[in-house]
């Protein structure tokens, strides 16, 4: 089973797969797919002006392709991923948890003492390919909050289910969830 649409002016046949018996969702990946990467990052990029951020951030690793496009496009010298573990390159790591809809359990969320130290004081844009539950989001917000930065933005591909309803982010489009038949829920 698909589930047919268009994302920044481009048409996809998004794989339906199962989260748990009564939750499917339709799967939007972003690695592989270049000319959808680059056409997503620059309508993105329409959804905030630059003006409004001096860095964007987002978890690893989904959004790791669209966050380099959009840092590529706008010219962007630096932008921020927060890690699912800690690297031996970063010094003295500062992490949050994390609960999200497509990662079984808790996870946690790092960033380097230098990268945070970049990010102190400065204005900064969260970036994802989809937001549903929110808690990527909230984990990416307190993680720029531990690093003393304030969070100016959010913007993501595709706002899932009840996220479409939320007016704090940006979205280039909504993604419905679905029955195990899938039928829209």
């Amino acid at each position: 089973m698909t589930y047919s649409m268009e994302i920044a002016g481009l048409h996809r046949e998004l794989p339906i797969c199962r989260i748990t018996d009564d939750l499917y969702i339709a799967a939007f990946i972003c690695f592989g797919d270049a000319e959808l990467t680059v056409a997503c990052a620059a309508e993105l990029l329409k959804l905030v002006p630059p003006e409004d951020y001096d860095y964007m951030l987002t978890a690893e690793a989904k959004s790791i392709p669209l966050i380099h496009e959009m840092a590529r496009q706008s010219g962007a010298p630096k932008y921020f991923i927060a890690r699912k573990g800690p690297k031996a390159y970063m010094p003295d790591p500062i992490f949050v948890e994390d609960k999200s809809i497509t990662t079984a359990g808790s996870q946690k969320l790092f960033l380097g003492r230098d990268d945070a130290g970049i990010i102190k004081g400065k204005r900064v844009l969260l970036v994802d390919d989809v937001i549903s539950t929110g808690g990527s989001l909230r984990a990416m917000e307190e993680l720029v909050k531990l690093a003393g930065g304030r969070v100016t933005g959010r913007i993501a591909v595709l706002a899932e289910g009840d996220a479409a309803e939320r007016k704090d982010i940006g979205f280039l489009a909504p993604l419905p969830l679905f029955n195990a038949d899938g039928s829209v829920k």
